[in-house]
């Protein structure tokens, strides 16, 4: 008897730990996204990059994926990120900035990074291949980059200038996870099946992160767990 009181105490102070520590990740979450979100920083070469300091985590994907739709969404702010119906329209790595730690402790900031879509041929090939060169140092150089998130629009799933931008993380070291936009603009069918193929497109990277994340900017679908999972980042690397 007195063994399975003891199970059902040990089990019941788990339960309690679990719970306590979900409450406090909530509560770590509603105050960094309910804070102030600012536009910080633009730019358009390698050599014009901010100073390195707090975690940054960048979002990519191919034009009109919904980047900027998705980094408003997530910061609840309407017009944080400049959105457009041309793609291609961003041309710079764009950083903002969060609330500042209550500590004053720098190194425990946030920052977003919008990165130029790829995958569109409009622009001259010139300005393409500036873009592409940009994004890949800035990849391969960024020490406080904590991860990039590769937005795959659910409508259409990997194409393969997504693909390629794998293949560009798998060789810079740079964790990566995959994040599926406008989940709200195909059937619950067809969702499984992207997410089928996702999956076993990732299955071929392993440096990958194994969780791929559904979210619609639209309804607000996914949001709380992309952003629990960043305050989950940047609690690893504060």
């Amino acid at each position: 008897k007195a063994i399975v009181e003891a199970d059902k105490t040990s089990r019941k102070e788990f339960t309690d730990s679990v719970a306590a520590a979900k409450n406090a990740l909530t509560a770590e979450v509603r105050k960094m996204f309910a804070g102030e979100w600012q536009f910080f920083w633009a730019s358009p070469a390698i050599e014009t990059l901010p100073p390195m300091q707090g975690v940054e985590v960048a979002f990519a994907g191919r034009s009109n994926v919904g980047k900027s739709s998705l980094i408003n969404a997530l910061t609840g702010r309407s017009a944080l990120a400049r959105t457009s119906h041309t793609p291609g329209r961003t041309q710079e790595l764009i950083f903002f900035e969060g609330p500042p730690p209550p500590d004053g402790n720098m190194a425990a900031s946030l920052r977003l990074v919008d990165m130029p879509g790829y995958g569109y041929a409009s622009a001259p090939k010139a300005k393409i291949a500036s873009w592409t060169t940009l994004i890949h140092k800035f990849l391969q150089g960024r020490a406080n980059l904590a991860r990039v998130y590769v937005l795959i629009d659910s409508r259409h799933g990997f194409k393969d200038a997504d693909t390629q931008v794998l293949t560009t993380l798998d060789k810079s070291a740079v964790s990566y996870q995959v994040v599926l936009t406008k989940s709200d603009q195909v059937k619950p069918a067809e969702l499984d099946r992207t997410m089928h193929d996702t999956i076993e497109t990732l299955r071929k990277h392993p440096a990958a992160f194994p969780e791929v994340l559904v979210t619609s900017s639209r309804t607000g679908a996914g949001m709380g767990e992309l952003r629990a999972a960043m305050v989950r980042l940047l609690r690893e690397r504060a």
